[in-house]
């Protein structure tokens, strides 16, 4: 690869105008910045630009030979949507480089309305496959900012398989979550991270326990920021970051100021020039390397770039965290002044009402299928000690099932190269079983479900679902059902139910994730964590006990995922006769025992069966027992909230 000065484009951040200059002068080739609008800064009142200030910024950016990128890269709910087709009708007009987006409304609107900027997909999206880029390619996509945790040899491959040009990001503030995985912002605050309002529960302190004993299990350990992921640094990378094939070198602060940005910009130009002028001849300039150094905010890390993190990737004692946004508090319960309130959702329900249920066991399939469930997901994570299903246990459940219930088979949320090499395989064979279906997790699935079965095929929730022409989004591509995001309030579920043209699918009982790691955080704070000497240690339930008490469950997958879940399960119990019009009713039952799992599926069973007779729901003794039965506290999570506190 012979490189020029167009080779590698330096990305500056830009919040203020004043920000904006100041990387355009240090030597940006381009900057990125977000309207007043729908982007993912949106705490700060004084950052962003107004209309007027967007154009004048596109004209400065372009007088300056140097191109500009607008964020458009967060979740857009119903009530937004006809300010949002305003917005990129201004945006088709002041002519951008390019728009970042999330959400596939974006993509429907984009195309609808004729708009020709060319579209790159925000790190929201949480692109990490090349199946994925097969799909939005033929959306005008024309750059991927790729998931944080894929490291340069993966993204080397990733690049050479796709031919799309990457951006990568090389310097500031990470998150610890997969990207547009986390929601636990949103459900307890009301407050989404995938909105543009994350208030940053990765910087809460938290002791790891075990979850059964309720031991500590880190006394030892440097300090009680478990989550509290050092500043993404690059700078002595550069060579590796340029070999690996990353175009758009992205720099993290648009709440920065404008000396920070500038020393930053200068910083990195000066040392990318140098290699691109003599690659064989470059060396880390020290003095730079002081300059970024001696000016961080957080300790530094190198995050997935070349392997999984480690303890010391964490900052573990909190002593350099520039700011607290929140502290923990108690999950809602019942608190559901506003939920009550609420007037149903006004769409006509089918004559018996279909109840899914996940499991992630054969015993607890085969309790759900016994209890009444219609439809039953099955595979997918596997979360320790439980191992992966085999093909013979989906033929098992697929006899025990035949003529009563549904068998439709989960997929993991996450498919990196591993994983889409094992589902190719694992289609292939499942296209000679009586499924009923398959769930899929994000587009890349979706594409490798398609090409290798002729199943039906619907969404999970890892889709982020917040709007209904994100749900004619998946309908146009083949899904033929799709569950709607947990960080929807009522209002906002209804407006999706009342209009989407695909079947919609809710969770209305069950323990869910706030978010998904690629870490392993056990291993982090243990220091006798070693899955070839003390692999029994990788099968014990541990969990984070935050500072209000809140105990999250850590469950760890069969790829070495950590998945944390919210310290209550959710309970919509009390509430279905105000979820008409739904496709199916969905309990969570992954990471319920059998008996758990039987015994809930019969409450449900018949409460939605006496809705379907003209009768009531909810029945006061058989939510006393959903209480007494389930192993964590239950609550209505997100739905305590009018809103998903929106970006207009």
């Amino acid at each position: 690869m012979l490189l020029h000065r167009k080779s590698v484009e330096l990305l500056a951040p830009a919040g203020t105008w004043d920000a904006m200059t100041a990387g355009i002068e240090a030597g940006a080739d381009a900057v990125y910045l977000g309207g007043k609008h729908f982007n993912m800064r949106l705490h700060e009142g004084d950052f962003n630009f107004d209309d007027k200030r967007l154009k004048e910024a596109v004209d400065y950016a372009h007088t300056h030979g140097v191109h500009l990128y607008i964020t458009l890269n967060n979740l857009i709910s119903n009530e937004e949507l006809p300010a949002l087709r305003d917005y990129l009708s201004y945006l088709s007009e002041i002519r951008p480089d390019a728009i970042l987006v999330q959400d596939f409304a974006v993509l429907e609107l984009v195309h609808e309305m004729g708009i020709t900027i060319p579209l790159h997909t925000s790190v929201m999206m949480n692109t990490h496959n090349e199946h994925a880029i097969e799909k939005l390619k033929e959306y005008g996509i024309t750059r991927i900012v790729v998931g944080r945790e894929m490291t340069l040899s993966e993204l080397a491959l990733f690049r050479a398989r796709t031919g799309i040009e990457v951006e990568y990001f090389m310097h500031g503030d990470m998150c610890i979550s997969e990207s547009g995985q986390c929601i636990h912002s949103g459900v307890l605050f009301g407050q989404s991270g995938n909105r543009g309002r994350c208030m940053k529960i990765c910087r809460w302190p938290f002791t790891l326990i075990n979850e059964e004993t309720g031991a500590v299990l880190d006394a030892d350990s440097p300090g009680p920021y478990k989550l509290a992921l050092k500043d993404m640094c690059m700078y002595r990378s550069i060579p590796e970051l340029i070999q690996a094939g990353v175009h758009s070198f992205k720099i993290e602060g648009r709440m920065r100021s404008p000396t920070f940005i500038a020393r930053l910009v200068s910083t990195y130009r000066k040392a990318i020039d140098a290699y691109i002028a003599d690659p064989n001849g470059y060396a880390t300039d020290e003095e730079g390397w002081r300059t970024l150094y001696e000016n961080r905010v957080r300790d530094y890390t190198t995050t997935f770039a070349f392997g999984q993190p480690t303890a010391i990737d964490i900052g573990m004692t909190g002593e350099r965290e520039p700011r607290f946004f929140s502290q923990a508090i108690e999950e809602a319960g019942f608190a559901d002044d506003v939920l009550r309130a609420e007037p149903p959702i006004e769409k006509g329900n089918t004559p018996c009402r279909h109840l899914s249920v996940r499991v992630g066991t054969t015993e607890a399939a085969r309790a759900a299928i016994e209890s009444g469930a219609d439809t039953i997901y099955v595979g997918g994570e596997a979360f320790r000690p439980h191992r992966p299903w085999k093909l013979r246990d989906y033929e098992e459940i697929i006899r025990c099932a035949a003529g009563r219930t549904c068998v439709v088979v989960n997929t993991p949320r996450t498919t990196m190269r591993r994983e889409c090499g094992e589902l190719e395989q694992f289609f292939t064979a499942l296209d000679t079983m009586p499924v009923d279906g398959i769930m899929v997790g994000n587009l890349g699935t979706l594409k490798l479900a398609k090409t290798h079965t002729k199943l039906p095929i619907q969404a999970d929730h890892s889709f982020n679902l917040f709007n209904h022409l994100a749900a004619s989004f998946l309908k146009k591509n083949g899904m033929t059902m799709a569950t709607a995001s947990y960080e929807l309030s009522f209002q906002q579920l209804r407006e999706i139910v009342e209009n989407a043209v695909l079947p919609i699918e809710v969770v209305v009982h069950g323990a869910y994730e706030s978010m998904i790691c690629d870490y392993n955080f056990p291993a982090m704070s243990l220091p006798n964590y070693n899955a070839l000497s003390e692999s029994e240690l990788m099968d014990v339930h541990y969990a984070f006990r935050d500072e209000a008490g809140g105990v999250h469950a850590i469950r760890i997958d069969q790829y070495g995922r950590n998945h944390i879940y919210f310290a209550k399960d959710l309970c919509l119990y009390p509430y279905l006769e105000k979820l008409n019009g739904l496709a199916s009713y969905r309990i969570e039952a992954q990471d319920y025992t059998a008996k758990e799992t039987a015994e809930i599926v019969r409450i449900y069973r018949a409460a939605l069966d006496r809705l379907a007779a003209g009768g009531d729901g909810c029945h006061a003794a058989d939510f006393e027992r959903l209480k007494e039965i389930s192993p964590r506290p239950l609550g209505i999570g997100t739905y305590r909230f009018r809103q998903s506190r929106n970006s207009i």
